[in-house]
């Protein structure tokens, strides 16, 4: 799945329509949409102070998880 995610100037409102009073249907829509959009990464983030220092380290570590994975994906040519 394509981490697809809106530009600043898209930011709005998250529309997520209930069709033939299918709620659970249209929950799992909109925590499927937050979780596209990031939203609940950063409230996880943001739960508690986080130190400048500790964050550099989450970043840099983020960041070469993502080289690896990318990596792995070139060599399997997926």
């Amino acid at each position: 799945m394509s981490e697809k995610r809106r530009d600043e100037s898209e930011l709005g409102p998250i529309e997520v329509r209930v069709e033939r009073d299918n709620v659970q249907r249209a929950i799992s829509q909109l925590k499927r949409l937050l979780a596209r959009e990031g939203v609940l990464k950063e409230l996880k983030t943001r739960r508690h102070y986080e130190k400048p220092s500790v964050k550099d380290k989450r970043k840099r570590r983020d960041a070469e998880r993502r080289r690896r994975k990318d990596a792995r994906k070139a060599r399997s040519g997926g």
